[in-house]
């Protein structure tokens, strides 16, 4: 099993292990930051006019891919472990779901189920990035950043 010094020096982390309370000396910025995240893509999402800053086809696709492997990633940094990664890719893919039926309720937003494949393959892209070539890179940064604070 990967120790955390593993993960910090980006050692092959394809077997999880659980985030001990001192992994992250910074975990209540991470969390804000990681929920901040949550509020601006909801709020993107459920507003009458969103900023277009990008147009191209797909690019509404792209949009939604890049935002939930962008949360899944976030999330599955602060809590690796298997368990937490399902939960995660759960609350996610219910949240792209519930998004696009409030959208299509919403009256000036359209329901649109490529939008929700959008999103799942943006939580399992998130899920995946995490684990192999992102798999301990917001620890590092942790790390270093505490170093710097100190």
């Amino acid at each position: 099993m990967p120790t955390e010094q593993d993960v910090l020096l980006g050692r092959n982390t394809d077997l999880l292990f659980p985030v001990s309370p001192n992994s992250f000396q910074l975990l209540p910025l991470w969390l804000t930051i990681g929920w901040g995240l949550i509020a601006l893509i909801v709020y993107l999402s459920l507003t009458a006019s969103p900023p277009e800053v990008f147009e191209f086809a797909f690019a509404d696709k792209l949009k939604h891919l890049f935002a939930y492997s962008v949360l899944m990633g976030w999330f599955t940094q602060l809590y690796p472990s298997l368990k937490a990664r399902r939960v995660w890719a759960l609350a996610l893919f219910l949240l792209g779901v519930a998004v696009e039926f409030i959208q299509g309720w919403s009256g000036y937003r359209f329901f649109d189920v490529a939008d929700m494949a959008a999103n799942s393959l943006g939580v399992l892209l998130g899920w995946w990035l995490s684990t192999k070539w992102l798999a301990g890179s917001l620890l590092r940064v942790d790390s270093v950043l505490s170093r710097w604070s100190k």
